[in-house]
């Protein structure tokens, strides 16, 4: 469990001391929660991340345990380190939306037919109750052929779930190399 502190000043210098000394802002918030204005230690945060088994991860911040997912994240614009992140609380029974990342396995046929892979969408949009929603979207990529995509519609979700982006957007394709 990723354990965290509560900030009790949400000011930039304050953030500014924090970063300086390896911590990471966050914010966690949910419909029908209170704010909660935290810092992490961004080593360890980074290592719960990528090494978390499903959509949502548990934190400990002051005295609440709590499941979240990440909602969106900040970097830096000269060394790329993640600076802050928002993240939402996963209510149980709460439907809300949810952005799961794609996932692309196997090498498409058309990449021996001068073509390349392209990622549209990174994330679909996914409305839920966090008990239904898939850790991620795995996706197959080895018939595609050049000027072959896979849409949303193709992608299936699992039930009591609704992909909320538009049916005929692409997540990934082939296209002719230049």
């Amino acid at each position: 469990m990723l354990e965290g502190i509560v900030r009790e000043s949400i000011g930039k210098t304050t953030a500014k001391k924090l970063r300086r000394d390896g911590y990471l802002t966050a914010n966690l918030y949910a419909k029908g929660v209170e704010n909660i204005q935290a810092a992490f230690k961004r080593g360890e945060f980074v290592r719960t991340v990528r090494n978390k088994e499903s959509l949502a991860f548990a934190v400990k911040v002051g005295d609440n345990e709590l499941n979240v997912v990440i909602q969106e994240y900040q970097l830096h614009p000269v060394h790329g380190e993640v600076v802050h992140v928002d993240l939402r609380i996963a209510v149980p029974a709460q439907v809300t939306d949810y952005l799961v990342p794609v996932v692309t396995h196997g090498t498409p046929v058309g990449l021996k037919n001068k073509g390349v892979l392209v990622m549209s969408k990174r994330r679909l949009k996914v409305r839920g109750a966090i008990e239904d929603i898939p850790a991620r979207f795995d996706l197959d990529v080895t018939p595609l052929n050049r000027d072959d995509s896979i849409l949303v519609r193709d992608i299936e979700v699992p039930q009591n779930c609704r992909l909320m982006d538009r049916p005929h957007v692409a997540v990934c394709g082939v296209i002719k190399a230049k």
